[in-house]
């Protein structure tokens, strides 16, 4: 797998970044910078950049700071659940940007997680840019918890499904799927790349950290399949 790193733009937000997060997570647990970087193994000099929002972390260091401090993938986008038994404040917004997405590189897709900040989200909003082109390149089949829509942005998809005929979709053309039953979204007939909008939901409370175990699998599909 490839994961970027890259500078993230010093503006202001109506919601909360990476950096803020990251923040809050050191302050409620009262560490230091110096004491986090000895904790996750991450530079103090990496860790101050985020926090102050000049720089984001790939996916891999992220499996890194959560595995090192004891969290949950989705504990690392968390928001501060506020006093027991307050209200929650449902009217939260967050601006989808790719430089500020989880990007996620496979051999069948590139998954840009977009809106990564905001905890326990009902929906998770995924652009993905399609690369295989048959069932036998692809490997077996997708399972994972909940319900998803896709719609195609660019090119041309052939959607395989467990109990359904293969269809195909083009720009403009859209589906809603049982996310349980086995599937898989491959280029067209004469199509090199496709890319579509995908929103994915379930009633689980961490299918983040579902939907991030599916790419370590993603290898052993396709190895399966060539």
């Amino acid at each position: 797998m490839v994961f970027e790193e890259g500078p993230v733009c010093a503006m202001a937000a109506a919601h909360p970044t990476l950096g803020t997060l990251l923040r809050g997570l050191r302050q409620r647990h009262n560490w230091t910078l110096k004491e986090m970087s000895a904790k996750c193994g991450i530079p103090v000099s990496t860790l101050s950049k985020v926090e102050h929002d000049r720089l984001t972390l790939t996916y891999d260091k992220l499996v890194q700071l959560s595995q090192k401090l004891g969290l949950r993938m989705s504990e690392l986008f968390a928001e501060d659940d506020g006093a027991p038994g307050e209200v929650p404040i449902t009217a939260r917004r967050s601006v989808g940007q790719l430089d500020r997405a989880v990007r996620v590189e496979t051999p069948n897709y590139d998954y840009y997680y977009l809106c990564p900040e905001l905890r326990k989200k009902r929906m998770i909003p995924v652009l993905t840019r399609i690369r295989a082109h048959s069932v036998q390149e692809f490997g077996e089949l997708v399972h994972h918890s909940g319900e998803e829509y896709v719609y195609v942005l660019e090119g041309a998809i052939e959607v395989h499904t467990e109990f359904y005929d293969p269809v195909v979709l083009g720009v403009g053309e859209s589906l809603y799927i049982d996310s349980s039953m086995g599937h898989a979204y491959l280029t067209a007939r004469d199509c090199d790349e496709a890319v579509l909008l995908a929103v994915m939901s379930s009633a689980e409370d961490d299918l983040m950290t579902a939907l991030m175990g599916l790419h370590n699998n993603d290898d052993e599909r396709r190895g399966s399949a060539l």
